[in-house]
């Protein structure tokens, strides 16, 4: 492997292609399962999922380049769109499906939905509150430090939630403590509707880590070998006691905010196809002799296969009980 300074090897770009393509794949699964029994028009609370799907298409550079870095040791704290990075970091596929169709073999019983994975096995957990995931993420790395553990907490969010509260407490509190956390905001320019040039004073957030005497980064043009690169610079500053940092990646949402978003909001919309970070990767290292054809199919079929028997696995499994659905609450 390559060091973080001169960028990722052969075998690591073929890593981070792979997680990508598995991602990706997972996600056109669930939009077809989604949409497949919404009709006619579209009814959000009809079918064997129903209810509000934020799909990270376009994301998936963050989840492989940062979670590369990580073990199922380390925490990671996410968004209300997370599947890229609970795959990235390693969840049962299985489970996960389970959970987002609302059946008893997910990872909280069918109870949860998308937006909450909690996996206690990989430390992943993730929520529809926006920021929320940061505090928790600080929780966990005070008590990786208290350990006197080499584990470390990333906590991603969007680059909206960088103007809540809860971020800049995080900050300043990781910042004051030395806390093992990396800080990564997803800049996809869209906050829900609202552009960040109307809702953000500065151009990059990375910039506001200087504010608390920690590393700020910066990664442009969503390039998976960058931001690899990037976190794995404040990966191992964690590890090391050296405190947190904050990275940022200028990533792509390709489809809606949430499936049904007719997006007018975006004028841009034209231009997606040519952002889709997962082709123009694939000739990156296709161009590089790093990949071929036939090793591009193989993947993609080896991601279908997983995908698929996942997708039956969460079909198979039964809808819980309504006489038990106040098991499992606090009262």
């Amino acid at each position: 492997m390559s060091s973080t300074d001169s960028g990722p090897g052969a075998e690591v770009r073929r890593g981070l292609y792979e997680t990508m393509v598995l991602c990706r794949t997972y996600e056109e699964a669930i939009l077809r399962e989604y949409h497949a029994d919404k009709g006619p028009g579209f009814d959000i609370g009809k079918g064997l999922v129903p209810g509000e799907m934020h799909l990270s298409a376009g994301q998936e550079p963050v989840a492989a380049g940062v979670c590369a870095h990580l073990t199922s040791d380390d925490a990671v704290t996410a968004t209300h769109r997370p599947h890229h990075l609970a795959i990235a970091h390693g969840m049962d596929l299985e489970a996960m499906t389970a959970e987002i169709f609302g059946r008893v073999d997910g990872l909280g019983r069918g109870r949860g939905g998308h937006m909450h994975l909690f996996d206690p096995a990989t430390h992943f957990s993730c929520s529809g509150i926006i920021a929320e995931g940061y505090p928790p993420a600080l929780g966990m790395a005070f008590a990786f430090q208290r350990r006197g553990t080499d584990r470390v907490a990333v906590a991603v969010t969007g680059e909206g939630a960088a103007n809540q509260g809860a971020f800049h407490e995080s900050l300043n509190l990781a910042a004051l403590w030395r806390l093992p956390v990396v800080f990564v905001v997803e800049d996809n320019d869209w906050g829900i509707s609202v552009p960040r040039s109307a809702s953000t004073a500065v151009p990059s957030n990375a910039t506001r880590a200087a504010a608390y005497g920690i590393p700020g980064e910066r990664v442009e043009d969503n390039d998976v070998d960058a931001v690899w690169a990037a976190a794995g610079r404040a990966v191992a500053r964690a590890r090391a006691g050296d405190g947190p940092s904050l990275l940022e990646v200028h990533t792509v949402r390709l489809w809606g905010h949430f499936e049904g978003d007719a997006q007018g909001y975006r004028p841009e919309l034209a231009e997606l196809p040519g952002r889709d970070p997962i082709p123009r990767y694939a000739a990156r290292l296709t161009d590089a002799g790093i990949l071929d054809a036939a090793a591009i199919d193989r993947m993609k079929a080896a991601a279908s296969e997983r995908v698929e028997a996942a997708v039956a696995f969460a079909k198979a499994s039964a809808l819980p009980d309504p006489s038990d659905a106040l098991d499992f609450v606090f009262a």
